[in-house]
């Protein structure tokens, strides 16, 4: 009887033993393979690449143009697109903790901000040629210096002034609005469109004639 039970309570120790290892909690963090990109804590982390704090957007002119032509509203190209990385506040203050004044402004963040136009355009009674270009800007009290620049696919700003199309001055303006996020979008007008920038209380409009 003795031996019998000895032998219970063996296999039950062993059952036991067997289902604590089954059920052991799974470890949840994974070791990057480049820990400059990829978190290695919580389970909702992406295992390929961080979320970007700026995201990336673009704004169509006619907007919403893939949709358009996805509905078949449209079919002819659209006239403009700008795509850029959007960078937010988070607490700081526009002038002088993100920007200053003079300084080169990559009008966004990450790559290079970058303007597509479909068509011929004219700004400010100057003439640009349809192509990919780069925005930039030096901002000043008042107005914007734009910089249309034919450096695409860059990253940041490392501006090469060799490769300037034109530069305009427009002015900026103050707003009720409080935009956390940098915003561009196209805005139409009776001769073609206007490219609107805006962040915290501030916007500036560059206009196009197509």
């Amino acid at each position: 009887m003795a031996s019998k039970l000895l032998l219970f309570i063996s296999m039950l120790l062993f059952i036991t033993g067997c289902s604590n290892k089954e059920n052991k909690p799974v470890e949840t963090n994974s070791v990057s393979r480049d820990s400059s990109r990829i978190r290695t804590s919580g389970k909702n982390e992406n295992p390929y690449v961080i979320v970007d704090v700026s995201p990336m957007d673009m704004s169509y002119y006619p907007a919403d143009y893939p949709k358009l032509k996805m509905a078949k509203v449209i079919s002819t190209l659209p006239m403009a697109r700008v795509v850029y990385s959007r960078p937010h506040l988070q607490g700081r203050q526009l002038f002088h903790d993100v920007l200053k004044y003079g300084e080169h402004w990559r009008l966004g963040a990450n790559e290079s901000t970058e303007l597509d136009l479909y068509v011929d355009a004219v700004i400010q009674d100057k003439k640009i040629k349809a192509g990919r270009y780069i925005l930039y800007c030096i901002p000043e009290p008042g107005k914007w210096n734009i910089i249309i620049n034919s450096n695409i696919d860059s990253w940041g700003l490392q501006q090469d002034t060799t490769k300037d199309i034109a530069r305009f001055i427009i002015p900026v303006n103050e707003t009720a609005n409080r935009l956390e996020y940098y915003t561009m979008i196209f805005e139409k007008t009776s001769e073609g469109a206007e490219l609107l920038m805006a962040w915290d209380n501030l916007e500036a409009r560059l206009p196009f004639k197509f």
